[in-house]
C-alpha cells in the first residue's frame, strides 16, 4: 500500500557540506525521490560544540525541514546523530534516521579480525555512540576510536590531499599502526572525499566504511517498509538546497562534491531559523 505521503521530499540535514556525500548516496540509489538538504554553514562545525547546542540546532533544522512537508528526515551529520538523533525521534512523527547503525552494522558485517576503528569528530568520538552501537551487535569486537578534529576545515576549504592533509592524517592515523583493524568507519560525513588519501595512508589490509552509503540503503529500506517510496516513476527527483550562511561558496564546493551544478540554493536567516523550536 502506498502511503499518501509518498511523492513528498526526503529532508537531509547536516551541520555543512558533508552530509552532500549522504544526498549523492541517496540520488544514486534513488533517482526518482525528491530532497530538500539543510546545510547549517553559519555554525558549522557541530564537532566541537556541547551535546545541549547540537541538539537544539539538529531540533530547529528539522523543524524548518517539516514545515516543508518532507516525509522522512536524514540526520546526514554523525555528531547530531550521536547526540541528537533519539531526542529526534520522539519529538516527530516521521521517520528520522541517521548515519551512526548504519555504519556500525556495515563494519561489524566487515570485520574479520574482530577489530574496529572509527574516526570522528571529537563530539563524535567523545559519545561513544559507534562503540555502543558496534558492541551492541556483537560485544566482543575492539572498538579503537580517534578523534580528528581538523579535518572538516580542511575538506571544507578544498586543501590538497598532498601535503597537510596527509601529514594530519599521518598524525592521526598513527594510533592505528601497532594494533591496526580490519576495517575503518569514516565518522564523518566529510571524510569519503578523503577516502583515496586515508587508505593511502592506513593501508590496503584496512576496509574503509562509508556510512553514507550505508545510510541511502537505510533510508530505501524505511521507505520501502513505510510504503514511502515514490511512487512517480521515470523522471529524476527535484531537489532543493538551504544554506545559514556563504551560499557562494557552498553552490561551488557543494557542485564539486555533488558531481553535478547545484540548482534551487536558498539561504536561510539565522533569526528565521532560531524561531523554530
Amino acid at each position: 500500500m502506498i502511503n499518501p505521503n509518498a511523492s513528498h521530499a526526503i529532508g537531509v540535514f547536516d551541520s555543512g557540506l558533508g552530509g552532500i556525500s549522504v544526498v549523492r548516496a541517496v540520488i544514486e540509489l534513488l533517482p526518482n525521490e525528491h530532497l530538500i538538504y539543510f546545510g547549517d554553514t553559519a555554525r558549522v562545525p557541530y564537532g566541537s560544540k556541547s551535546e545541549e547546542t547540537v541538539i537544539r540546532f539538529s531540533h530547529q533544522i528539522s523543524a524548518f525541514l517539516r514545515e516543508k512537508q518532507v516525509k522522512m528526515i536524514v540526520v546526514a551529520c554523525n555528531t547530531a546523530s550521536a547526540v541528537a538523533l533519539k531526542s529526534l525521534q520522539k519529538s516527530f512523527s516521521i521517520p528520522i534516521v541517521g548515519v551512526i547503525d548504519p555504519g556500525a552494522r556495515a563494519a561489524v558485517k566487515a570485520t574479520q579480525s574482530k577489530h574496529i576503528g572509527v574516526i570522528g569528530t571529537a563530539s563524535t568520538i567523545r559519545s561513544g555512540a559507534y562503540r555502543s552501537a558496534i558492541r551492541a551487535a556483537d560485544a566482543q569486537i575492539k572498538v579503537s576510536d580517534q578523534s580528528c578534529p581538523l579535518l572538516v576545515p580542511l575538506v571544507e576549504e578544498g586543501w590538497p590531499e598532498d601535503g597537510v592533509v596527509r601529514q594530519v592524517l599521518q598524525k592521526y592515523l598513527s594510533i592505528f599502526e601497532t594494533d591496526k583493524p580490519d576495517a575503518l568507519i569514516l565518522g564523518c560525513t566529510h571524510y569519503p572525499y578523503l577516502k583515496s588519501i586515508i587508505q593511502e595512508v592506513i593501508g590496503d589490509t584496512v576496509q574503509l566504511i562509508d556510512s553514507g552509503k550505508e545510510t541511502a540503503t537505510e533510508v530505501q529500506r524505511v521507505l520501502q517498509d513505510m510504503g514511502l517510496l515514490n511512487p512517480e516513476k521515470g523522471d529524476p527527483g527535484k531537489h532543493k538546497f538551504y544554506v545559514s550562511d556563504f551560499p557562494q561558496k557552498f553552490e561551488e564546493t557543494a557542485s564539486r562534491f555533488l558531481g553535478r551544478p547545484l540548482e534551487n540554493l536558498f539561504k536561510v536567516e539565522l533569526e528565521v531559523l532560531e524561531s523554530y523550536k
